[in-house]
């Protein structure tokens, strides 16, 4: 069996980037994020330049302007560190449909069936991020989560510049063990200070010495708690990347095998997306508030476009009509199209709502689903719409 690979992405100083994104004056200064000195503020977050003076998250203000008195603090912006959040998260999706966030600035990836070796992957990632958003992050690469998050906590503790890490650090299969072993008992999770405080006692301070101590001596020692010690000591973890099931939107899109500036072309893709958006609202029994497209042209640069209607729905003459609107406000004629995709959010499985004047849209609805359940039974070619046949 293949060892898996599994990505950590992190988003380095993630409150602290936005703002700087907000206020470019504050790059390479010591700054935090959070609440004021004389309120018994916190910090949520430091920029680089303030951790060099010992500035933390979650330290409180006024000790961390006794640390540093020339520190500038920032109160939050919420919204905009919740826009620049989705936007990586995207990013972080078009790579594999398994991720599993773990909060607003983390996630681990599953790509294992992707064909690059994890650097390569990890590289295109790290780069897009960067090119689309403007914000820093680090990954880590490894066979398994465990030694995912720990080599990207490696690899950003090993930069000391006052700038962001942007570190890249990849363990290779069968190194996992020997990645470890030299590290920092409470590098490792599951180790907190009472945990850390009791290893410490028995002579154990790098997990490599607790790899030493065989699983029956753990659990001797420890029971439960000290096999999952002893098995996380020696690089071993088995838990998948969990995915949230919950539908959040429902898309679709194409890479072009060579850019594509052909209005009519690009019209008809953007339709064929439409309608296969459609089908799929119907077949998972959704409907849709929120319409997207998105376009990458061929310098990679990727934009997305949305626009709400009136009323939830899953007609595709609906969606294909809000898409097509939405490219020609976008597209500058005879531009070089790399990527086209259509996407539906703010799901609902609520009845759409149907007044006398919607007799026209009940017997869309009907037809629709009626070529869906044709599609279902005899193939996808059975029933053709009209930008779908091709003149010979």
């Amino acid at each position: 069996m293949k060892p898996r690979k599994i990505l950590h992405m992190d988003l380095d100083a993630f409150f602290c980037s936005v703002e700087e994104l907000r206020n470019p004056t504050l790059k390479g200064k010591p700054f935090a994020v959070g609440g004021q000195a004389g309120k018994r503020g916190v910090i949520s977050t430091a920029s680089y330049a303030a951790r060099k003076y010992g500035v933390h998250s979650a330290l409180p203000t006024a000790q961390a302007l006794r640390l540093c008195p020339d520190l500038i603090l920032v109160s939050s912006w919420h919204s905009d560190y919740g826009e620049a959040s989705q936007r990586v998260m995207e990013i972080v999706n078009d790579l594999s449909p398994l991720i599993e966030p773990l909060s607003i600035d983390e996630a681990f990836m599953d790509v294992s069936d992707l064909a690059e070796t994890p650097l390569q992957i990890a590289r295109g990632l790290q780069a897009r991020i960067n090119r689309e958003t403007n914000l820093p992050c680090s990954i880590g690469a490894a066979s398994n989560k465990l030694v995912a998050k720990i080599a990207n906590d490696f690899g950003k503790y090993q930069h000391k510049e006052p700038t962001s890490p942007n570190a890249i650090t990849i363990v290779e299969p069968g190194h996992e063990a020997e990645f470890l072993a030299p590290l920092p008992i409470n590098a490792l999770w599951g180790v907190g200070p009472k945990t850390e405080e009791r290893l410490k006692k028995l002579g154990i301070i790098t997990i490599g010495g607790l790899a030493t101590f065989s699983m029956q001596e753990m659990a001797r020692m420890f029971g439960k708690s000290g096999l999952d010690l002893s098995e996380r000591a020696n690089g071993m973890d088995t838990r998948a990347v969990e995915v949230d099931h919950t539908v959040k939107s429902i898309s679709q899109e194409v890479t072009f095998e060579r850019d594509i500036s052909d209005k009519k072309v690009l019209e008809q893709t953007i339709m064929r997306l439409s309608a296969h958006v459609g089908s799929q609202l119907r077949k998972q029994g959704f409907s849709a508030k929120t319409i997207r497209l998105k376009i990458r042209w061929s310098n990679f640069e990727t934009h997305t476009r949305q626009i709400s209607v009136p009323m939830p729905t899953d007609h595709d003459s609906i969606i294909i009509g809000a898409t097509l609107d939405l490219f020609r406000n976008i597209w500058p004629v005879g531009k070089p199209v790399r990527l086209i995709g259509v996407g539906t959010a703010q799901l609902s499985k609520e009845p759409i709502q149907l007044n006398l004047l919607d007799s026209t849209s009940e017997k869309e609805g009907r037809l629709l689903r009626s070529v869906d359940e044709l599609r279902e039974r005899f193939g996808d070619k059975i029933v053709l719409r009209g930008f779908e046949i091709r003149k010979k």
